[in-house]
């Protein structure tokens, strides 16, 4: 709308246009919030996996502590 148009409205006809435009912002506001949390949800449950698995490491074996579990082992299959 250009500066002229605005000019020749009224205080009456300027504050609806006003208010139409709060309600028109207000709206978009509203259905981008609604796609962003949407957006949200969907990337959330690969938070959820991310958490499960560090919250469960899988412990590996050292090698020293490998030869002492075969170390471990030998006897006990030698005496069967």
């Amino acid at each position: 709308m250009a500066k002229n148009d605005l000019d020749s409205l009224s205080i009456e006809e300027l504050a609806a246009l006003r208010e139409n435009a709060t309600d028109k912002l207000l709206e978009k506001v509203a259905a981008r919030r609604a796609e962003l949390e949407a957006e949200l949800e969907k990337l959330s449950q690969y938070d959820r996996l991310a958490k499960k698995f560090q919250a469960a490491p899988v412990a590996k074996a050292k090698k020293s502590d490998e030869k002492h579990s075969d170390e471990a082992k030998e006897p006990i299959a030698k005496a069967a």
